[in-house]
């Protein structure tokens, strides 16, 4: 490490993602990401090139081994998740693991046990309760402008994935995912009103398939109870279209009633605030077009450098998280049963 740096960090993969967390990476300065593992090495010297990566290995266990790193950064695909994890545990190393976590909530919480096991720090990269907007509701939620929220509804239609050509200029890989719009999209979405909303008591879900050329679901509702007796309704497909100037910003509008008035959010990230009986407002926050989504990503990974500098504990650890992978497993039981799953 250098002077400047405290964490020395490898990272594992250099797919569409992960150029938005290497960027985020050379932006904290307590952090130096040392070395990078990827199957395509063209791949991995592009990112090398553009983000000042300075060694390039074409074995990951060989770059964990020889680079003795304070934490490793997965970038890679789900169903690699575990072996990487268990093996960088077993060596001492901090995780920080990108979602999905695994194919399965049993998968799932073998890695999570296995990190605790061998006494190494674990954190998901959850990052869309990171967004600004999200941050700025949880301030109004604190202060208590409008009182106790008691609904949340979100309306999402990407229209990044219809035509024979659906997700294949950016994340091919959907196409052929069994599971799409809750495995990879709608999991942020249930972490994030947990986040706002506590922990769920119950889960009912309706998903269905648009595009025949793909193989999982991708539109649905999903409607969540919680334990406080608030409620959220998450109406999303990937297959129509939104007219906004980017759909993937905020990936849609919010609106959230509360016991003394409501908020919403629209596409562009503009958050009103309406108390009861009283004038509307536009409420002032600091976000920007910036990386991903707000500049989430930056904000997630400087959270992560933050506590493994401090020991304090991460938002998304390991075991929070798999409350998150829970509830979106109930999900599709419940779609697949045609009936609500209760989740005491």
């Amino acid at each position: 490490m250098t002077d400047s740096a405290r964490l020395k960090g490898v990272a594992l993969g250099a797919g569409y993602f992960a150029p938005f967390q290497y960027e985020a990476w050379t932006r904290i300065p307590v952090v130096e990401i040392a070395a990078i593992y990827n199957r395509t090495e063209e791949k991995a010297r592009a990112i090398m090139s553009q983000y000042g990566v300075p060694r390039y290995y074409g074995d990951w266990r060989a770059m964990i081994d020889k680079e003795r790193p304070d934490f490793v950064d997965i970038i890679t695909p789900p169903e690699t998740h575990q072996e990487i994890c268990d093996y960088a545990a077993r060596r001492g190393v901090h995780i920080i693991c990108q979602k999905p976590l695994a194919p399965t909530l049993e998968a799932s919480r073998r890695i999570v046990e296995s990190a605790e096991a061998a006494g190494v720090r674990f954190m998901v990269h959850e990052n869309f309760r990171w967004q600004p907007w999200y941050r700025a509701v949880k301030e109004i939620q604190n202060v208590g402008t409008i009182g106790d929220f008691t609904h949340i509804h979100f309306l999402m239609r990407l229209g990044d994935g219809w035509g024979n050509d659906a997700y294949l200029a950016r994340q091919p890989f959907f196409r052929n995912y069994p599971r799409l719009l809750l495995y990879e999209t709608g999991v942020h979405f249930i972490d994030t009103f947990r986040f706002l909303l506590g922990e769920v008591d119950s889960v009912f879900a309706h998903l269905r398939r648009l595009n025949p050329v793909i193989r999982g679901e991708d539109a649905g509702q999903l409607f969540l109870k919680f334990e406080s007796g608030a409620t959220a309704l998450w109406d999303a497909n990937r297959y129509n279209e939104i007219e906004a100037p980017s759909p993937r910003f905020t990936f849609g509008s919010l609106r959230i009633d509360a016991t003394n008035g409501h908020l919403t959010m629209d596409t562009e990230s503009n958050i009103r605030v309406k108390p009861l009986g009283r004038q509307a407002f536009e409420y002032p926050y600091a976000r920007e077009q910036k990386n991903f989504a707000g500049d989430c990503v930056y904000a997630l990974q400087r959270h992560f450098a933050d506590c493994m500098l401090s020991g304090t504990e991460f938002e998304s650890h390991g075991k929070d998280y798999l409350k998150t992978i829970r509830v979106m497993e109930a999900a599709y039981d419940s779609a697949m049963k045609l009936q609500a799953v209760e989740l005491r």
